[in-house]
């Protein structure tokens, strides 16, 4: 008898409509896009994911400094391209102002520092310390990223410190991908040529590059080992346990965002359909990610998802 009743009872739960997980409020979800590659691809996993679980996510793109300040205004609800400690100062700023809060660490063992081709180290440069004896060869021209990056601060502050003996040396900013055309050309002509670089990026697989060492000052040691952490505007969480819950739950390793970011550059394609792809191509990658995670209206996040992209 006591089994027909649970029975009866499991039963009767099991018919019952869902609960939301999250309220109708927290459907959009604002996030943004410095133009990285990197954080273009974890920003399409992310979506696909969320629209999968009846989100809506709002990804835009803009500036790390603007990104940054938009958080701090509440005009942006997470950040997955927290580079640490590259961008501690915004932090700092942030944390001041009790703007943010820290979801979690979803990536590790990242790199971020300058770089030269490998003619160029056989050449004599592996270290900061060896640019400037070669001025002439590098036309005095550090090539950097977008204007306002972090990264490229510092190295201003260098140059304008004078550090290295890279006095009279100028930073040329332009986009990852102007800068990566730029590398690739002096590359084929063997030009002398230092440049940003890191890791996660197809760049470590296109071209035969060095990472520089002695630079431990400005892009912090192990050639500006990273990680990076993902952020959300304060009590954003609170609000949203459920979207905030998948938000900790992901975290990615140096092979995926290579992948991912390889199927944008090399293989032209598009955000979302890289994403999908990837997916496609790792479906155990779900579990782990959707652990306790349901859709918007309370439904098993897991078996939905995955009957949303047809897996």
């Amino acid at each position: 008898m006591k089994r027909f009743l649970l029975a009866a009872a499991v039963s009767v739960l099991a018919s019952l409509p869902a609960t939301a997980a999250d309220s109708p409020a927290c459907k959009p979800i604002r996030m943004s896009d410095p133009g990285w590659t990197d954080i273009t691809s974890t920003n399409a996993i992310a979506s696909t994911l969320l629209k999968a679980l009846g989100y809506e996510p709002d990804v835009k793109t803009l500036s790390v400094p603007i990104g940054y300040q938009a958080m701090k205004n509440g005009e942006l609800d997470v950040f997955l391209g927290n580079w640490m400690p590259a961008q501690q100062r915004f932090i700092d700023d942030l944390t001041a102002a009790k703007a943010v809060e820290v979801v979690g660490t979803n990536l590790s063992g990242a790199k971020f520092t300058l770089a030269v081709p490998n003619y160029v180290a056989e050449g004599g440069v592996k270290d900061f310390k060896d640019l400037a004896a070669h001025a002439e060869k590098f036309g005095s021209e550090i090539y950097g990223i977008e204007s306002g990056a972090p990264a490229n601060q510092n190295i201003q502050k260098m140059i304008n410190a004078g550090s290295f003996g890279l006095t009279g040396w100028k930073l040329v900013e332009s986009g990852e991908q102007a800068m990566l055309s730029q590398v690739k050309r002096s590359e084929g002509r063997k030009k002398w040529v230092v440049f940003l670089a890191w890791a996660p990026h197809p760049m470590n697989e296109a071209f035969k590059l060095t990472y520089l060492s002695g630079g431990d000052e400005y892009f912090g040691p192990n050639f500006g080992g990273a990680e990076v952490r993902t952020l959300a505007r304060t009590g954003w969480t609170a609000k949203c346990p459920n979207a905030a819950a998948f938000f900790k739950n992901l975290k990615f390793d140096l092979a995926t965002e290579n992948a991912m970011m390889g199927k944008i550059l090399d293989q032209g394609q598009e955000a979302g359909q890289a994403a999908r792809a990837w997916i496609k191509e790792h479906p155990d990658a779900l579990g782990p990610w959707l652990a306790g995670v349901t859709t918007l209206d309370g439904r098993p996040g897991l078996p939905a998802v995955k009957a949303a992209l047809g897996l």
